[in-house]
C-alpha cells in the first residue's frame, strides 16, 4: 500500500539528529515536523524569515501573522526568532542550512531536481528553491513516485526545466527511499506493502536493487 503524504512525511522525519538546521518547502515537507520525535532538537528555518518553527497549530494556536512560506499558519518554539528575508537568505546561500525538503515534479538518476515549472503553465516562480538547492548541504525530496497519468517522476533525464543539477541525496516518495548515488536511483526501502517488482515498474531511470530491500519502518 503506497504512503500518504502524511507517512512520506513521517519517514523523512526519521532523517533527522538533533542540533541540525532544515528548511522545508511547501506542500509535504511542512508537515515534517508534526513527527520530529520527541527530544529532538531542530531548527527549523523558513525562507520569509523563522527560525525555530513548530508543528502545525492547533484551533486555539492559530496566529494568522505567524506563517510559513507557503503562508500557513504555523508555531514558534520556545528561542525561535523572526527576521527579513535578506538575513534569511543569507543563511541559505552561505551555507549554514544542514538539510533541506523539497517537492519535485521529477528527479534524474544523477540527481537533477525540476520542481518548479510546467511549460505552458502559468506558475509564480521557483520561490527560493534554487538558492536551497545551491546553499544546502544535503537535499531530501518528498514526491509522488508517478504523475497523475501513471508516468514516472524518478527519469533518466528530466524533461522540465531544472531547479539545480546533481543536488538531490535521497527521495522519498508513496512507494520507497531512495538514494541518489554515482550508478543511479539505490533503493533502500519499500512503502509497507508495496512490492519491489511495483518500484522497478514506475521507476524509469536506473535502479538499483539489492540483494535484499526492507519494508520501511514507520
Amino acid at each position: 500500500m503506497a504512503l500518504d503524504k502524511y507517512g512520506i512525511a513521517k519517514r523523512i522525519a526519521q532523517e533527522f539528529k538533533s542540533d541540525l538546521y532544515v528548511n522545508l518547502g511547501i506542500g509535504i515537507p511542512t508537515l515534517v515536523p508534526n513527527f520530529i520525535k520527541p527530544g529532538l532538537r531542530l531548527f527549523v528555518q523558513s525562507e520569509n524569515g523563522l527560525l525555530g518553527m513548530g508543528p502545525y497549530p492547533t484551533e486555539d494556536e492559530v496566529d494568522p501573522d505567524l506563517i510559513n512560506a507557503g503562508k500557513e499558519t504555523v508555531t514558534i518554539l520556545p528561542g525561535g526568532s523572526f527576521f527579513d528575508s535578506v538575513e534569511s537568505f543569507g543563511m541559505i546561500r552561505s551555507g549554514r542550512i544542514d538539510v533541506t525538503v523539497l517537492g519535485a515534479m521529477e528527479v534524474s538518476e544523477t540527481g537533477d531536481l525540476a520542481n518548479w515549472k510546467i511549460p505552458n503553465k502559468m506558475v509564480k516562480g521557483m520561490g527560493g528553491a534554487m538558492d536551497l538547492v545551491a546553499g544546502a548541504k544535503f537535499i531530501i525530496v518528498a514526491m509522488q513516485h508517478t504523475d497523475p497519468q501513471g508516468r514516472s517522476k524518478l527519469k533518466s533525464r528530466c524533461s522540465l526545466p531544472l531547479t539545480g543539477l546533481h543536488c538531490v541525496n535521497k527521495i522519498v516518495s508513496d512507494l520507497a527511499c531512495i538514494e541518489i548515488t554515482d550508478q543511479g536511483f539505490l533503493l533502500l526501502e519499500r512503502a509497507p506493502g508495496v512490492s519491489v517488482e511495483e518500484i522497478k515498474q514506475k521507476t524509469e531511470g536506473k535502479l538499483i536493487v539489492p540483494d535484499f530491500v526492507p519494508e520501511m519502518k514507520l
